[in-house]
């Protein structure tokens, strides 16, 4: 038996999706297997006073047989899981095969953690959900589980645990869908570098992938929050809009650690990997200072860097930033309260390119206010930007961001719409005054086509191939969005 078993389960569909502990999940058109860095963090909480196991199911490219029979051989005491919504329905079938061996069952992630008592009320063998920030509350829970004991089995008080919600006794002997209890928040962790390192060691390395990169990565949370305004922005559900930032000799610790393992290939993840500078700048002094060889990518903003920043980032390593572009609207940024301005954006990605490294540009076709006038010019400026990659999704009002409540209250929602649908990949959600959920989709899939189908993004494509793994990836990735944009 395993004490904890910590899971990304398998898949709706058996493609590659993307879930994280403070973001969305979506179907990867682009076959990047995220790292699965927030369980790993949460097996260190726990390590080594319970024994632990992480089953990556998507990585693994596990079916849900195979996920059964796993879970009748772990036969875990403690099962935990994140969940998003357009997978809620999946993620909660894990739960109920959890339970069905036997296991507690807890939820985190950012769709329960807004939506508690509306996950927990329809799928009676969820046990527990970790609001927020997760991890001292996974801690708390389960030492005080443990330490009632059998007899504190369905009884147990557990009024003082911080950002956890859970279900009172109840009366009927046996049961354990009682009174849902939700209790008070749990304050944020004031250090980051006083967490343990995350248990690497524990994950499918060698199984995690991104677009035009050779061999195995994985990601470091260099911070959590993100100060932007963003009204669509999912991150803020879990982090809110406070930032905290690891110190670099922290972090080099970590890189060092992966190094070890043969980790080459880093992804800086964070809500905004650039929010504070003199991190980001001690950081790259320290990887050039100390030597290490790693190649590394991040996300950032426009208006969250500088010429000399991008510069020392490209000759640490840094070879690609990702950046939220959003649309080519000044109106539409401005409703959208992204804070940014189009000339930014474009001085920004030209100081990138200058400094060697590639930049990835994320747009959001369906945004409020939008009109075939607004994504046309979201696709024409687009084009206009030095990108390598591009991709443009459909705006999806996930629960708990001010742009979920923006479309309940106007009535944007279709009709009958399930959480399953609201996916930015998707776009059966909305539904705007004289811009219909098939329209938005019809937008999405031309701005890719306008952006893709033109010689500098092929020719970027084809340079990328430089094996029999990346040509096949590739090959996948074509098929993926050729598949996409006829649908």
């Amino acid at each position: 038996m395993v004490d904890v078993l910590l899971v990304n389960p398998p898949a709706p569909d058996g493609g590659v999706w993307i879930r994280s502990q403070h973001r969305v999940g979506r179907r990867s058109r682009e076959n990047m297997i995220w790292p699965q860095v927030s369980l790993a963090q949460l097996a260190a909480m726990l390590h080594p006073d319970y024994t632990v196991e992480i089953i990556d199911a998507i990585a693994e490219r596990m079916g849900w047989e195979e996920f059964q029979q796993l879970l009748r051989a772990k036969r875990p005491r403690y099962y935990v899981t994140q969940v998003t919504a357009p997978t809620l329905t999946n993620d909660m079938y894990g739960v109920f095969l959890a339970r069905s061996v036997g296991a507690r069952t807890i939820a985190f992630g950012t769709h329960v953690t807004p939506l508690t008592r509306e996950t927990m009320e329809p799928f009676p063998c969820l046990d527990f959900v970790l609001r927020g920030e997760p991890e001292l509350t996974l801690r708390e829970l389960i030492d005080t589980l443990e330490e009632a004991g059998a007899e504190g089995e369905g009884a147990v008080d557990l009024s003082h645990v911080q950002g956890l919600a859970w279900r009172r006794a109840c009366p009927e002997p046996g049961r354990r869908d009682g009174q849902i209890v939700v209790n008070a928040d749990r304050p944020f962790i004031p250090s980051l570098d006083d967490l343990p390192l995350p248990l690497h060691h524990l994950l499918p390395l060698d199984k995690y992938r991104v677009p035009m990169l050779k061999g195995p990565y994985t990601f470091v949370v260099t911070s959590r929050g993100c100060p932007a305004g963003c009204r669509f922005c999912i991150k803020h559900v879990s982090y809110q809009y406070s930032v905290r930032v690891r110190s670099p000799e922290n972090i080099m610790e970590e890189l060092w650690l992966l190094k070890d393992l043969g980790i080459h290939n880093v992804h800086m993840y964070a809500d905004l990997f650039t929010v504070d500078r003199q991190q980001v700048m001690g950081l790259c002094n320290l990887i050039l200072k100390e030597g290490l060889k790693i190649r590394w990518t991040c996300n950032s903003r426009v208006d969250f860097v500088d010429e000399e920043m991008l510069q020392l980032m490209g000759k640490s390593g840094c070879w690609m930033i990702s950046w939220g572009i959003e649309s080519g609207s000044e109106e539409i940024l401005k409703r959208a309260r992204k804070g940014i301005s189009l000339e930014k954006a474009e001085r920004a990605l030209r100081w990138s390119k200058a400094a060697g490294i590639k930049n990835w540009g994320y747009f959001i076709i369906g945004l409020p206010g939008e009109t075939e006038e607004t994504i046309q010019q979201t696709i024409d400026f687009s084009k206009k930007l030095p990108l390598d990659l591009a991709l443009f999704h459909i705006a999806a009002p996930y629960p708990g961001t001010p742009f979920f409540f923006e479309v309940l209250e106007n009535g944007w929602f279709r009709p009958g719409t399930r959480w399953e649908e609201v996916d930015m990949d998707r776009s059966t959600v909305l539904d705007y005054p004289g811009l219909s959920a098939e329209q938005l989709e019809r937008a999405a899939q031309r701005a890719f086509r306008e952006w893709a189908m033109r010689p500098g993004p092929i020719w970027t494509f084809l340079k990328s191939v430089s094996n029999l793994a990346t040509l096949r990836s590739a090959f996948s990735i074509g098929l993926q969005h050729l598949s996409w944009m006829r649908s």
